[in-house]
């Protein structure tokens, strides 16, 4: 199944030049959503994962049934003064400024394997400050999920330059902004 064709493209938003890559179209469309978490399950079902974290927001919508198909724990990371428990927190830079992400400390545990899903892989800040949580934490990063990526945000260099075994899918590129 090819997704591009569930994505809609939306010139000009949320400003000018930047093309937002809208998968609304693609979780209307069952058998599109369908495919997604299966494809993200034949990739990672054979990696012993004790827990699927997904990165607000639309990363929940595929972290959690993908943890639900394979039977694993689900966690989440949230943006700043989201969540109401202990937490531990990373601040990672943006375009213009800082940005932050909070984790329960009682999310993941010493030891254990985690898989981050998120729809959207672009420049690479918050996964970067997503594994960085999970590092602070004791776990190890088994696998990163996109939906999309934008391979010319560089965003899996980044990665791969923190950590060069990441296992990093992305199940749709865009190799350019007009594409």
């Amino acid at each position: 199944m090819d997704l591009k064709q569930h994505i809609r493209r939306i010139p000009d938003f949320p400003k000018k030049g930047i093309v937002f890559r809208d998968i609304t179209t693609l979780l209307q469309n069952p058998e599109a959503f369908r495919y997604t978490i299966d494809k993200f399950a034949e990739r990672f079902q054979k990696k012993s994962i004790d827990t699927i974290v997904g990165i607000e927001s639309r990363g929940f919508i595929f972290a959690a049934p993908l943890a639900y198909k394979l039977g694993t724990e689900f966690a989440i990371i949230r943006k700043k003064g989201k969540l109401p428990y202990k937490i531990v927190s990373e601040e990672y830079e943006l375009e213009y400024g800082k940005d932050c992400i909070e984790m329960h400390e009682d999310a993941i545990e010493d030891g254990q394997t985690v898989l981050f899903v998120d729809d959207l892989l672009a420049t690479g800040g918050t996964m970067l400050a997503a594994a960085r949580l999970v590092d602070k934490l004791g776990g190890e990063v088994a696998g990163m999920g996109f939906v999309v990526e934008l391979d010319f945000l560089k965003g899996r260099e980044k990665l791969l330059k923190y950590n060069p075994n990441y296992d990093i899918l992305s199940l749709v590129h865009y190799k350019s902004e007009a594409e």
